[in-house]
């Protein structure tokens, strides 16, 4: 009962996140110094034009009436038409969500795979050249600024080595000559899908250096996470017992310590989606990976507001539901949680 409360208390807490995200986007849309229906009527426009557009965005209505209705069409997935492509949004939203989601899913798996090993394995040998060493990478991965790693990670692994592609999501060759059938918008589901697996390496090799640049930061943040609680855990009396009993150490580890340290795991799950989501922008423009970093910075730059509003709250439903399911997560996990 408890734990059944406490996911209702957290949906009803994300809800009113939403909402308040929506109102600030709306507000902001409201003092940003720029004519909304002198941008829709195009470059040079008229005062007939301008006032016609005004008429066309409801311009003209109450303050309150226009986010009544720009919050039921933001709940709707109506985000409208681009000011610069006059494209609807959603379509866009289509094409390119799904290799910001790709690209985020893919980065925190990897974060996880190195920063959570190398946390019990610091824990495990505390105070050894293992544990500071590894200490040491994860400082390194946290302080080092995400554009010069994916400059040096193309440098070496692209220019210097030849065996990574430079940018891009899949080869030119495959996309003009043999493209794979878009069902899902995840390439690496797609090709599978499609039993392409020519295109699913090809992908997977395009989506490795974007996805460890992305991985950096978390992974570093995970392997301290999982370092300090692993610590605690490892001084228990259960875990001595296990000793004491002559199991083997990677047993004690990993059987019998880390399942006890996956509150820390899962919220690094949630810290790398939201980082990967956000920190996006940068690496889509240096890899050119076609997602939503891209298409945001391009609207950014041509003041195309309706695009920027949809994709903040894109991403802010996207987040709030990843962190709404690590909760549910760490109170099934641990009901403890859930009486907090």
């Amino acid at each position: 009962m408890d734990i059944i409360r406490y996911i209702l208390r957290r949906m009803v807490l994300s809800a009113f996140v939403v909402v308040g995200v929506t109102f600030l986007v709306f507000i902001v849309a409201q003092v940003v110094p720029s004519d909304p229906a002198a941008l829709y009527a195009g470059p040079r426009p008229t005062a007939e034009q301008i006032e016609k557009a005004r008429q066309e965005l409801n311009l003209d209505a109450p303050l309150p009436a226009r986010f009544a209705t720009f919050a039921t069409a933001m709940a709707a997935g109506d985000f409208g038409i681009s000011y610069k492509s006059r494209r609807l949004i959603a379509e866009d939203l289509k094409a390119y969500l799904p290799a910001t989601l790709e690209l985020a899913v893919f980065s925190t798996g990897m974060a996880l795979l190195f920063g959570v090993p190398l946390g019990v394995m610091a824990a495990a040998r505390q105070g050894r050249w293992p544990d500071r060493l590894g200490s040491l990478g994860a400082i390194a991965s946290v302080a080092m600024p995400t554009f010069f790693l994916a400059m040096l990670l193309q440098l070496v692994f692209a220019q210097w080595l030849g065996i990574m592609p430079l940018s891009g999501r899949i080869s030119r060759e495959i996309a003009i000559s043999a493209p794979v059938p878009q069902a899902t918008g995840f390439l690496l589901l797609d090709s599978l899908l499609a039993w392409r697996p020519d295109a699913f390496a090809d992908a997977a090799r395009h989506l490795v250096l974007p996805a460890l640049t992305l991985a950096s930061y978390p992974a570093g943040v995970a392997m301290r996470l999982t370092r300090s609680a692993m610590i605690e855990i490892l001084e228990r009396r259960h875990i001595a017992a296990a000793r004491a009993l002559g199991l083997p150490s990677g047993r004690i580890l990993f059987g019998h310590a880390l399942p006890n340290a996956m509150g820390p795991a899962l919220t690094v799950i949630g810290l790398s989606f939201a980082y990967a989501l956000t920190g996006a922008v940068l690496v889509e423009i240096i890899f050119a990976w076609p997602g939503l970093g891209r298409y945001v910075s391009e609207a950014i730059l041509a003041k195309d507001f309706p695009v920027i509003a949809a994709v903040t709250m894109v991403v802010t439903v996207c987040y709030v539901a990843m962190n709404l399911i690590i909760d549910i997560a760490q109170a099934l996990v641990d009901p403890r949680v859930a009486l907090t």
